[in-house]
């Protein structure tokens, strides 16, 4: 009688077989991006970018834009005050305490614009200022210093991992890149791994560098 309400399965051999390459084409379609979404933007991320975060301490107004898993990485990595020495990080916490926004004394010191364009004045029978030296009176400005590039975290350790200056051009760059995978590589070192972990890293470096458009 027990034998009766004994439970059966119906199907005992069920087999998974491996998808065919349509089935895998379709399943690539899931980091497909829809429309309006944007591609992380870390190296060989082919997620959906859904939190930013800033290049770096003084490019706060320019984000990078990661999936979730790469911009909790990032963060647990962020330091604002990464490379600071004790007087700069005091400073900068002194300046927070004002809003980052200078201040000054109400009362003109002999030191003002006003001041020194009055004592330029005297005696010279030159009573306006010539700062641009339209006239001769005065020196020449300063020809001003060439703006250098404003570069995020990720682009200054990618160019790091390159062994390259932070002023470095394409050229350069991608020079670098096919010198430091022809060394690392084991094809190169009959077989050697040793430095397969860095020829990752300059893979990656590179990868990131093309990303911003740097190489």
């Amino acid at each position: 009688m027990a034998g009766a309400f004994q439970y059966k399965p119906k199907f005992v051999d069920i087999r998974v077989r491996p998808p065919t390459a349509e089935e895998a084409a379709r399943d690539d379609d899931v980091y497909a991006l829809k429309p309006g979404e944007r591609a992380c933007d870390h190296p060989g991320c082919r997620l959906a970018a859904t939190a930013r975060a800033p290049k770096s301490r003084e490019m706060l107004n320019e984000h990078y834009w990661f999936c979730q898993a790469h911009a909790a990485e990032y963060n647990r990595q962020w330091n604002f005050f990464a490379g600071m020495s004790e007087g700069e990080i005091r400073e900068r916490q002194a300046q927070s305490a004002t809003g980052d926004r200078p201040t000054w004394q109400f009362k003109a010191s002999r030191f003002s614009r006003e001041a020194a364009a009055a004592a330029h004045g005297f005696g010279k029978g030159q009573g306006y200022r010539d700062p641009f030296n339209l006239f001769g009176g005065g020196t020449a400005r300063a020809a001003p210093e060439p703006e250098r590039r404003r570069l995020g975290k990720l682009e200054r350790n990618a160019l790091a991992d390159l062994d390259l200056d932070e002023d470095a051009d394409e050229a350069k760059i991608r020079a670098r890149y096919l010198e430091l995978v022809k060394r690392c590589h084991p094809d190169s070192n009959g077989g050697d791994r040793s430095a397969e972990h860095k020829l990752q890293r300059v893979i990656k470096a590179y990868q990131a560098l093309k990303k911003a458009k740097l190489a």
